[in-house]
């Protein structure tokens, strides 16, 4: 038999497949009623009688079975509304806790965060108090001395020149004497010529002619020079201070010298 003859028949449901049963049976009951002898009358009677009470039987099975199937609806119902009710609220539940563990996560991770940028900026102030530490002090300065211009003192290239630098020697040496004495003495032995020289006294007749403003001989010269002025018994400086410090070592001073010496 095809698969689609009984199809409208396996839809029926409970109910309706007993209300089918009990119009059988009746009909079952009637037809055999028809074809009983009328000798079996009273037999049909009771079979009639057996039909009457079977339907409102089968009725009744047929409410029966609908409440019971209302029933069963009705409990499936309130299963699948409190299933879902559960359902929902577990969904709820794992949304809250999904929720709450990634707010954790969340804090966690900036507590880590915060923690790391602690740890960096603590290095990073231990790092440079190393730097300052491994580099020393700059050394203080020296003091800055004050420049003290020296002023070199000039003197006229004449006898007043030469005289007044001479005495600016012998201060420095300790060598007494005094402008007067001086000129008066050099403008007895030479009148300030410089280059004046004896050729007939005594020294020159011995091969040792004096020389010079203050007419000193030469092994005179070399023994009294004074450093820091020429060797040349000619220089005027030169010879004028080697002259006074014979003098100062044989007569106290150029100024007790009032003739030949």
């Amino acid at each position: 038999m095809p698969k689609h003859a009984n199809s409208g028949f396996s839809r029926l449901t409970r109910t309706h497949k007993l209300s089918v049963a009990g119009v059988a049976a009746a009909g079952a009951a009637a037809l055999a009623l028809s074809v009983v002898p009328g000798n079996a009358a009273d037999q049909g009677k009771t079979q009639a009688t057996a039909v009457e009470n079977a339907q409102p039987a089968a009725f009744s099975a047929v409410g029966t079975a609908g409440r019971t199937q209302q029933a069963t609806i009705a409990r499936q119902a309130d299963s699948s509304a409190a299933k879902g009710k559960a359902e929902a609220a577990a969904k709820q539940a794992a949304a809250k806790k999904a929720a709450a563990e990634k707010a954790a996560k969340a804090k966690a991770a900036a507590a880590a965060k915060a923690k790391a940028a602690k740890a960096r900026a603590a290095k990073a102030a231990a790092s440079r108090s190393a730097v300052r530490t491994a580099i020393p002090a700059a050394a203080p300065k020296p003091a800055v001395k004050p420049v003290v211009k020296r002023v070199v003192k000039t003197y006229p290239n004449n006898l007043d020149g030469w005289i007044r630098e001479s005495l600016d020697v012998m201060a420095k040496k300790g060598i007494p004497g005094s402008y007067n004495g001086i000129y008066r003495n050099i403008i007895r032995e030479s009148s300030g010529n410089p280059m004046a020289i004896n050729l007939w006294d005594i020294n020159a007749q011995n091969g040792i002619p004096s020389k010079g403003l203050l007419q000193v001989i030469d092994p005179t010269f070399r023994s009294y020079h004074v450093s820091g002025t020429s060797w040349n018994i000619y220089n005027p400086v030169a010879n004028i201070t080697a002259a006074c410090n014979y003098a100062a070592a044989k007569y106290g001073s150029m100024d007790n010298v009032n003739s030949a010496y």
